[in-house]
């Protein structure tokens, strides 16, 4: 065989190997890119369940602190922005992040003021209604955190090499991580 043959013969091999390579590596992407996709259907879904819920937990306070109007008022715009949020398709996750943690803090509020109504507390609806309430945080916490596992991932092999080439040709985009604001990480002050 001739010298000619078998660097033509290597050359072959090294470009199915690089070919290869490379559809593997843009498969990883959009793998990770669509795991990203899921993972934040999955909190959209959780969410939606959540915001469905408050109408009925507002009205149950309601009933015995008709008088706390202004916690009332801003469980319904946080849950109006959420909704808002969730129903527009340009919305960015940092967008939604925004409405929903605002949502997260007016419903802090709300449980603060119903644990100063112990005939509410005492009320098998709104026992119901917290206990659904906090499974659903806990389905949540749970689906924010399989998304930013999964962002990171992604975001991870968008910037190493070599996958980051490959990256690069077909313009995939960093994804955003679902953060808690900084007012949620703030330890609650009690104050007797």
């Amino acid at each position: 065989m001739s010298t000619g043959a078998i660097i033509g013969i290597v050359v072959v091999v090294i470009l199915i190997v690089v070919i290869g390579w490379g559809i593997s590596a843009y498969n990883g992407l959009v793998t990770l890119k669509n795991r990203v996709k899921n993972g934040w259907a999955q909190i959209d879904v959780q969410l939606k369940q959540r915001a469905d819920l408050i109408p009925n937990l507002v009205e149950t306070v309601k009933g015995y602190a008709s008088h706390e109007s202004q916690v009332f008022t801003q469980v319904t715009q946080a849950r109006a922005g959420v909704v808002a949020a969730a129903s527009d398709p340009n919305a960015t996750v940092a967008q939604r992040t925004v409405a929903e943690n605002q949502l997260s803090r007016a419903l802090v509020n709300l449980q603060a003021t119903a644990e100063a109504y112990p005939a509410l507390q005492a009320n098998q609806n709104f026992m119901d209604l917290q206990g659904q309430l906090k499974e659903l945080e806990n389905k949540i916490a749970y689906a924010r955190q399989f998304y930013n596992d999964v962002v990171l991932k992604l975001n991870t092999a968008i910037e190493t090499v070599p996958t980051n080439i490959i990256a690069g040709l077909f313009h995939f985009e960093q994804a955003q991580y679902f953060q808690v604001d900084e007012a949620a990480r703030q330890a609650p002050q009690v104050k007797f």
